[in-house]
């Protein structure tokens, strides 16, 4: 019998919804050069999300960790053709068609973030400029796909995935859950996030390219 579980530990739902703030953020902001400030901070702070998503994948709680959803490309196909029939099978933590946006997002991710930086530093031209704005857009392309099979999977297996990335819980059989939700340690990243935020404008200007970008700024002003 099912029972309401533990599936999402604090660190995951805090990484999730600070890197759909940041990259959201990023994005709206990427054409202004009023807000270019703000670009670049939600560009480190997209950075340093997925620095630390690479490190609580393998360190992380059951369905945190890469393993858990690492799919063949078999298991991917019978899913996608179980989808096509309405019947697909119930996975407590991402399903194989989740997981490849799961990768794709933390591929593009890095890429959209370091060609970020190069441009921030004045290198790269406009072969990263192109690059870097490629690989945004078919970012924001894998949300909106990753937004649509959240709403399609919600309905299929009638069950709220939005509201469990939220509040962690699930309603599958006891033995599925995890044991510890690591608050301490989501906490601990909202703090620093939040604390980087804050100090960002102090910080910002002693980073590499900040005075090119401030001439950037003044020149597109005049």
């Amino acid at each position: 019998m099912n029972e309401r579980i533990l599936v999402w530990d604090v660190p995951t739902r805090v990484f999730h919804w600070l890197l759909a703030l940041s990259f959201c953020g990023a994005f709206l902001t990427e054409e202004s050069e009023r807000y270019r400030d703000i670009h670049v901070l939600l560009g480190y702070t997209l950075l340093g999300l997925i620095a630390f998503r690479l490190l609580w994948g393998f360190f992380g709680t059951r369905y945190a960790q890469f393993r858990s959803f690492l799919f063949k490309p078999g298991e991917i196909i019978t899913y996608l053709l179980s989808l096509t029939k309405g019947k697909p099978a119930h996975y407590v933590g991402h399903n194989p068609v989740g997981s490849v946006a799961i990768w794709l997002l933390l591929i593009l991710g890095i890429s959209s973030g370091v060609t970020g930086v190069i441009l921030f530093q004045g290198a790269g031209g406009d072969a990263v400029e192109e690059l870097h704005e490629l690989v945004s857009n078919g970012m924001l392309a894998i949300v909106l796909i990753h937004i649509t099979g959240v709403v399609v999977s919600s309905l299929m297996h009638r069950e709220n995935l939005v509201r469990s990335m939220i509040t962690g819980f699930k309603s599958a059989k006891p033995d599925q859950g995890i044991r510890r939700s690591y608050a301490w340690l989501g906490v601990i990243m909202l703090t620093a996030v939040v604390a980087f935020w804050v100090s960002y404008p102090s910080i910002g200007m002693a980073m590499p390219g900040a005075d090119a970008t401030q001439a950037t700024r003044q020149h597109g002003d005049d």
